[in-house]
């Protein structure tokens, strides 16, 4: 009995030694990816050199395309149509090239989805918040959110689902439950770049405006979460697991993602607001005023570029979603830190983040038009044809419905036109083409036929919806009345152009303390978070400029101005006349 017990003993010893060294054992640490030398590393380098010529030499071509444009007055044609056509002539030339055995541009013209994500796609979304009408935005948050958030899912699932069960009939190739929900969220991402700027050229109505401009910014953004979420679910083991439990795991992984990043990018933002504002303060008796950075512009602006990209770096580190934390950064770093900084960064930074926004924008468009003849394709008529059917059906069924529902609650009303413009200006762009690339599908056959669909898809809405937006607008006649008596040839599409000559009046507006009062504080019309904002958040994150900082500010102006005209007047010498004119 004693033998027994004793042996009961060691055994229940070693069965609690074992568990408890499971419950210490650390986590492994991250594999270190190997480092390449000697000659792979010099046929790497030799490879990425060509790939950024390459790149650079399209971008080189796609700009003097533009400037062709403006200087020729071809106004009435969208600049993203202008370069995805130069795209396609192009990867026709290379084509061509190639069957000749003449060079080989093969992997310098395959588009990366990489590159996409962490170079292109960061500048373009951080831009496009930054550059947000934030009165008209922050008014129509609500619209814009249900739009955005709920309506995208309402388009995702109605063409994943429609995939699926067609597939399951044996209508067009099969999907499986998973990899539909993938592809509909992707083609989901709306980009109505030909559409914003025709809607600017004719003036529609402002709030028309601002809802498919704010809907397409934050839609890319859920899109992308969306797509995140269903390759989760496709890369866990979900076989044992019910139908209910996979939706509520992807709906928390879909509320983590989404609130986790957008809860990082707004912090991110406001801890730059208190940087920027708080450097001139004093804190317990201790003047901050010597590490004021508005005295040294370019330090300034550089600290401001590191805050734009440090939000999607942190959240792509911690496994939540960069583009979401990077978009409302720049909504956050717009409405708050811009107006703490000295006039010279505020001019920098706009016209900095419109450039490198611009190129990437040209760069994407441009090698979508090469992705036709670079890609390979598989092509499905059937799959293709239902596809535009759904993405349609799936457009109208997220626009129409919450539009009515909305009403209920606006005090501007959504009309039935502006419904119908918003349902015709859901283009679709860059985006779903980078994540259909991105998706690691299996077999290759599932990716090549998701990419191909996808690629037509992005051609169709931009070619055909987007070249008839402006006579669709005209023939409901919902444009401005003065726009409505201008010639085609005097309206102007081109975004930049208009980018170049114009430098944002919102954000160059800084107020006085009793300015700011009279302007805000006093106004009895704003309500909800507009309200909460002009009474508290704004007045703690902003500085109220007093009269000696305007002061030093023109100053600051006239002495940069005054240094350039000095170094103009270096150079050949022009009349007398034109020296008083520029005096």
């Amino acid at each position: 009995f004693a033998n027994a017990t004793h042996e009961v003993i060691n055994v229940t010893l070693h069965t609690t030694l074992a568990a408890t060294t499971k419950l210490v054992v650390p986590t492994p640490a991250k594999p270190i990816l190997p480092v390449q030398t000697g000659v792979q590393a010099q046929q790497e380098e030799q490879s990425s050199g060509m790939t950024i010529f390459f790149s650079l030499l399209v971008l080189a071509i796609c700009i003097i395309l533009v400037h062709l444009l403006i200087k020729y007055r071809l106004h009435f044609l969208p600049e993203s149509v202008a370069v995805v056509s130069l795209g396609i002539l192009m990867g026709a030339f290379i084509k061509i090239i190639e069957a000749q055995k003449l060079a080989n541009w093969k992997e310098e013209e395959m588009f990366r989805p990489n590159m996409f994500f962490l170079l292109l796609l960061p500048p373009i979304i951080f831009e496009s918040g930054y550059s947000l009408h934030k009165g008209n935005f922050f008014q129509n948050i609500g619209s814009i959110t249900l739009f955005s958030v709920f309506g995208t899912a309402i388009s995702a699932f109605i063409v994943g689902g429609g995939i699926y069960f067609l597939g399951q009939a044996d209508v067009i190739y099969k999907l499986n439950m998973t990899d539909s929900f993938a592809f509909g969220s992707l083609i989901s991402a709306v980009d109505p770049v030909a559409t914003i700027a025709i809607f600017n050229a004719l003036n529609v109505d402002p709030v028309l405006n601002m809802l498919v401009f704010g809907e397409s910014i934050l839609n890319d953004a859920v899109s992308i979460v969306l797509t995140n979420t269903a390759e989760g679910l496709t890369r866990e083991n979900m076989s044992d697991v019910s139908g209910w439990q996979t939706f509520l795991q992807a709906l928390g992984y879909f509320l983590k993602m989404f609130f986790g990043s957008a809860a990082l990018g707004t912090l991110t933002g406001l801890i730059s607001a208190v940087i920027s504002f708080w450097n001139e303060m004093e804190w317990n008796g201790m003047e901050w005023n010597h590490i004021d950075l508005r005295k040294t512009p370019s330090l300034e602006f550089g600290m401001m570029i590191i805050f734009a990209y440090l939000p999607y770096g942190l959240a792509e580190g911690i496994s939540l979603s960069g583009i979401m934390a990077i978009l409302f950064s720049g909504i956050v770093m717009s409405h708050y830190t811009h107006h703490n900084l000295s006039p010279v960064t505020q001019i920098l930074m706009q016209q900095t983040l419109r450039t490198v926004a611009f190129m990437c924008e040209t760069c994407v468009f441009a090698f979508l038009g090469l992705s036709i003849f670079s890609f390979p394709h598989k092509f499905e008529m059937s799959f293709v044809i239902w596809c535009i059917v759904l993405v349609l059906f799936g457009r109208a069924v997220n626009i129409f419905p919450l539009s009515y529902l909305l009403n209920f609650f606006r005090d501007h009303k959504i009309t039935p036109k502006m419904m119908f413009i918003m349902w015709f200006s859901g283009l679709r762009g860059a985006i779903p083409y980078a994540l259909s690339l991105h998706l690691g599908l299996e077999p290759i056959e599932k990716r090549q036929l998701i990419g191909t669909t996808t690629i037509i898809i992005v051609l169709f809405t931009i070619l055909l919806l987007g070249g008839g937006t402006m006579p669709l607008i005209r023939l409901i006649d919902i444009e401005d009345s003065k726009a409505r008596k201008r010639n085609k040839k005097d309206i102007n599409l081109s975004k930049t152009e208009k980018m170049g000559n114009t430098i944002e009046s919102e954000h160059l507006s800084e107020l006085t303390e009793e300015e700011y009062e009279a302007q805000y504080i006093k106004r009895q019309d704003l309500k909800g978070f507009m309200w909460f904002d002009a009474k508290y958040l704004n007045p703690f994150f902003t500085r109220r400029l007093t009269q000696e900082d305007l002061h030093n500010g023109r100053i600051q102006m006239k002495t940069l101005t005054n240094k350039w005209y000095e170094e103009v007047r270096q150079g050949p010498s022009g009349s007398e006349d034109d020296e008083q004119e520029l005096l």
